[in-house]
């Protein structure tokens, strides 16, 4: 079973400094029937404005993940950890117990974009931690790349939920496929250019729900396209 999450029909909010579209409710955006997937509770799609940025505010709870897909995201947090965010880094903060951080773009003349993710975490009440990893290009192009899961296996970053995270950068055209058990589900996100999802057209912002299947096929468009794949339990 496939069901499409347009993008073009995701919640919207804009201010001076932030462009955002919530593929599930968010904030000010509510939709009963978009409250998330599985365990999957937001998928942000994030422009921020130079020099601007999120004011330290504070989660607890949650497994928060960073893609960062132009420009760069400098964090800090309660912990003590700094750093900047580039595109291909993958970054995972548990807020656990409770974590205030800050995100800000550090260019001064140019847009950052992003996406951030929310899951919800197998245990609540854990200690809160934070998680950055880079992968490099060669290891997504032309197949699926393991950049989150509950084991950290094949040096991908810990969630604390049975979650499988991929991302792949897929060439015109180039056939992938993905094996899964039927009773879990599947959230394809396209991040920026065509793909074709088990017969599906689809294209950049879109989101794909996949359930009750074991094996998942996509397809490359005309031009390069690169997706993130949720494999939940």
């Amino acid at each position: 079973m496939i069901t499409l999450r347009p993008s073009q029909k995701r919640g919207h909010a804009r201010i001076d400094w932030l462009d955002s579209y919530h593929t599930f409710s968010f904030a000010s955006y509510y939709d009963p029937q978009h409250m998330g997937f599985g365990t999957l509770r937001v998928i942000n799609e994030d422009r921020i404005a130079p020099s601007a940025g999120f004011a330290p505010h504070g989660h607890s709870d949650m497994e928060i993940i960073t893609y960062v897909l132009d420009g760069a995201l400098e964090h800090r947090d309660s912990l003590g950890n700094g750093s900047v965010i580039h595109p291909g880094d993958v970054q995972r903060m548990s807020a656990g117990t409770g974590i205030r951080h800050s995100e800000y773009n550090p260019s001064s003349s140019n847009w950052g974009h992003l996406l951030q993710i929310w899951i919800l975490p197998a245990q609540q009440g854990t200690q809160p931690s934070y998680e950055q990893t880079h992968f490099p290009r060669e290891q997504k192009y032309g197949q699926l790349c393991l950049v989150g899961s509950s084991d950290g296996r094949h040096g991908s970053v810990t969630i604390q939920q049975d979650v499988d995270l991929y991302c792949a950068i897929v060439p015109p055209g180039e056939r992938l496929s993905h094996g899964t058990s039927l009773d879990r589900k599947l959230w394809l996100q396209v991040v920026r250019g065509g793909l074709s999802v088990c017969g599906q057209q689809v294209g950049t912002g879109d989101g794909v729900a996949i359930a009750e299947t074991s094996h998942l096929e996509v397809i490359g468009g005309a031009a390069e396209s690169e997706f993130l794949l949720f494999d939940m339990g």
